[in-house]
């Protein structure tokens, strides 16, 4: 009998989730809207769905992005000097040219991420994770936190700066 009565209230439970579930086209527009709202000067963004939006060429200084899903983002040359991005998905992430100074990376998962040209002066990377990871002409050489461990699994090129004693397998060519 309880039995019967607690599998009732799941499958009614499970029913209603779907009646909350927002469309793909709903979820866009969302996530644009709240890039946008980061764009006009909102300082705070935790835990915040970023997928796919397009940030390039932006000053986004100082935001707290900490939690945020920041997968497939286009960061593209635009500036995040002290922002906090700790535990973020920045996986597949387009990093091209991006400047973080001081800036806050603990736990990031950079997988398959292109952080080519980079600047992060300073920066924190404390159990950041790189595996495929593109670090070709990126300055991390006052980068904190930064172990060989992390960096076995990216790449860079010759023009990449990183901490004394640490190194990074070449890219291979496509």
């Amino acid at each position: 009998m309880y039995l019967r009565i607690l599998i009732a209230v799941a499958a009614i439970g499970a029913m209603s989730l779907t009646a909350l579930a927002q469309t793909s086209e709903e979820n866009d527009v969302t996530r644009k809207a709240t890039a946008e709202r980061l764009v006009m000067g909102e300082k705070a963004c935790y835990r915040c769905d970023l997928f796919q939006v397009d940030l390039s060429y932006q000053d986004l200084d100082g935001r707290d992005l900490s939690g945020a899903r920041l997968r497939q983002a286009d960061l593209s040359l635009s500036t995040f000097d002290h922002a906090k991005f700790a535990g973020a998905n920045m996986s597949i992430v387009n990093g091209f040219g991006m400047r973080a100074e001081g800036s806050d990376f603990t736990g990031v998962d950079f997988q398959d991420a292109v952080l080519v040209g980079g600047w992060y002066g300073g920066s924190k990377f404390d159990n950041a994770k790189f595996n495929n990871a593109n670090l070709s002409g990126s300055d991390l050489s006052t980068a904190s936190g930064l172990t060989q461990i992390q960096l076995n699994t990216a790449c860079g090129d010759g023009e990449t700066k990183l901490p004394k004693g640490l190194v990074l397998a070449p890219c291979k060519a496509n």
